[in-house]
């Protein structure tokens, strides 16, 4: 996960985040939310042989059940983009998607997870749990920004300019 981490870290960094910031607010969440809509694999923790028959339900249930919740948030919040609606649906969905990913770290741990009970869904943890919680944290930071400062000076440019 730590490679994940710094690999997803230095991609997020150099190449996606100075694309965002050039953009809308609305326009920069809509590939971070389309991302999240992908999270309905996070249901394969509960499919038998790809994951072991030892992997505890404790942790199971609500991994899988909290996934397809934020994928269908994302979605939701993705329609109504640029909408009166959008702050509180794509807060909604980043509050729950990041505290979903946190708490199944907690719950790991409480329930003494091994990475061999993920099976073939031990993928998932190690590569893609990362980048979400970067994204997660990439949206964050899109909504806590009152407004985009780079869209901002590009239009005062543009109309002092002209």
């Amino acid at each position: 996960m730590a490679f994940s981490f710094i690999t997803w870290g230095i991609l997020v960094v150099w190449y996606i985040w100075p694309e965002l910031r050039r953009q809308s607010r609305a326009h920069a969440l809509r590939p971070l939310l389309l991302l999240h809509c992908f999270r309905f694999v996070g249901l394969s923790f509960l499919v038998p042989g790809v994951v072991s028959p030892d992997l505890p339900s404790a942790w199971a249930l609500p991994a899988a059940y909290g996934d397809i919740i934020a994928a269908a948030l994302a979605l939701l919040a993705m329609a109504v983009v640029k909408s009166r609606l959008e702050l509180a649906f794509v807060w909604l969905f980043n509050l729950w998607g990041s505290a979903d990913l946190l708490y199944a770290f907690y719950q790991g741990n409480q329930v003494g997870l091994e990475p061999g009970q993920l099976g073939a869904a031990y993928f998932i943890v190690t590569v893609l749990v990362p980048l979400l919680l970067i994204t997660h944290a990439l949206v964050f930071r899109l909504l806590l920004q009152p407004g985009n400062p780079e869209v901002s000076r590009r239009s005062s440019r543009t109309s002092t300019s002209g």
